[in-house]
């Protein structure tokens, strides 16, 4: 096997190995992201049951909160770990496409010189 056959396996490996990586970092970002949602209504009710009555004071409230700081620094590492994921994932498909094309080059290059 040459090193070009062995790239496109590789690639392929990676995308095989890989997938259930990058689903289960796609579902924990989805996830995270609308968890924000419930994290932001159940800081308006304390800042309510804290005599806050005005919604936009309880919005305030809510989003100055570390916790709600702390969920969004958590929604950026999943959007990096699945971003990442998928651009090296979409580098590996671009890889075997790579070859495939090169494959067809070859066997012109082998019919042109016949």
């Amino acid at each position: 096997m040459n090193d070009i056959t062995k790239s496109h396996h590789k690639a392929v490996d990676f995308i095989r190995d890989n997938a259930e990586r990058y689903a289960q970092a796609k579902a924990d970002r989805v996830y995270t992201e609308e968890f924000r949602k419930s994290k932001k209504a159940l800081l308006m009710k304390d800042a309510m049951l804290n005599g806050i009555e005005a919604v936009n004071a309880q919005e305030r409230e809510a989003y100055s909160n570390p916790e709600y700081v702390e969920l969004l620094k958590g929604i950026a590492e999943a959007i990096l770990i699945e971003e990442t994921l998928k651009w090296q994932m979409m580098a590996a498909s671009m890889r075997v496409d790579v070859w495939r094309t090169e494959q067809a080059n070859a066997r012109m290059e082998g019919r042109a010189t016949e």
